[in-house]
């Protein structure tokens, strides 16, 4: 019996770990090749969400990057009550891709993922796979145009379409930085991609 209830408890401990492993950041979060090497799931998924809704990886790695680093269950931080009480957040706001709660209400209606979650990262990376989307069908920015994809992004379209984003010089530098590690990233992928489409028996022996 008593061993019997040590494997149990092994098991429990071992799925824990594995859980802990999953949700936590990757080692590297500044080199893409790294990420995936890290997280070979996180590869597949962010290959299925391209082919899905034809926004390269790059494009919206880039997006959680800026978004959440990699932190599964990011949230804006609260806002403070006589600068020291914690109050309410500014949003609700939450996962890898800090998407807000009716966006995300959207996206499971429309894309057909019903059951997704903000804090798993195949749905997140899907998520902003879809809202970019969306965003070269209504305003017509290239699927490679990062910056302009981020500002529809964080305004909305309509936001977008009459330039809200214009008098906001934080959100200008943020999709500034949004372009620039797409474009990093995309030229780390072209170094690593062949490499990360081995399976594990071409690894083993290459």
């Amino acid at each position: 019996m008593k061993l019997s209830v040590l494997k149990s408890f092994a098991i429990i401990l071992s799925l824990l770990v594995i859980s802990a492993c999953a949700s936590s950041p990757p080692r590297s979060v500044a080199d893409i090749c790294e990420i995936f090497e890290d997280r070979r799931a996180w590869y597949r998924a962010a290959q299925d969400s391209e082919r899905r809704w034809g926004i390269p990886v790059a494009v919206n790695m880039a997006f959680i990057y800026q978004e959440s680093s990699f932190q599964s269950r990011a949230r804006p931080e609260r806002n403070r009550f006589l600068w020291i009480f914690p109050g309410s957040r500014p949003s609700s706001a939450f996962g890898y891709a800090q998407a807000l709660d009716e966006t995300w209400e959207e996206y499971e209606d429309r894309s057909g993922n019903g059951r997704a979650s903000r804090s798993d990262f195949s749905d997140a990376i899907d998520f902003v796979g879809w809202y970019n989307a969306n965003s070269t069908r209504l305003s017509r920015i290239s699927a490679n145009d990062a910056r302009n994809l981020y500002y529809a992004y964080h305004e909305g379209n309509g936001g977008y379409q009459r330039g809200t984003y214009t008098d906001k010089q934080w959100l200008i530098d943020a999709a500034a930085r949004v372009q620039s590690n797409a474009s990093r990233f995309a030229s780390q992928l072209d170094r690593c991609e062949r490499e990360l489409n081995k399976n594990w028996f071409q690894r083993l022996i290459s």
